[in-house]
């Protein structure tokens, strides 16, 4: 028993601390969307399973941010409580030259040169970021 506590220990200390800063928001192919969430916004609870769907989409990567600035075992549990099934980053809005969000959620989309295309505030859908991203193609 003690064995299989210190695997997900490991396990935890693994998957969190793969969270990374902003040094690689972009890949220079991929579409990037960058969602500000935290466990007790009610509307981010409702778009966290239309985040996981998009990050599933060919060609797009879903980050999130902790909006409460959590870290280790506090944020992983919140977002294993979300369903969060995308990467979470420290908060990469300085970098990015925009301000942090102050209304949740946020969404911020970054296109594969890493030009932030759109700031969407409020619940977002699969279809409304995908609309996002289908502009700026042309």
């Amino acid at each position: 028993m003690r064995s299989l506590k210190l695997l997900i220990i490991a396990f935890v200390l693994v998957t969190v601390g793969s969270c990374s800063g902003s040094d690689d928001l972009f890949d220079g192919d991929n579409w990037t969307v960058i969602n500000y969430w935290a466990v007790w916004c009610k509307p981010c609870r409702e778009e966290i399973p239309e985040l996981n769907h998009l990050n599933g989409v060919t060609g797009i990567e879903v980050l999130g941010v902790n909006f409460d600035r959590k870290s280790g075992e506090a944020l992983h549990s919140d977002a294993l409580n979300l369903g969060l099934e995308f990467k979470n980053i420290k908060d990469p809005s300085h970098q990015l030259g925009i301000e942090r969000p102050n209304v949740l959620p946020t969404t911020v989309v970054l296109s594969p040169s890493g030009n932030v295309e759109a700031v969407l505030v409020g619940p977002q859908t699969k279809e409304t970021i995908l609309e996002v991203i289908r502009s700026d193609k042309g």
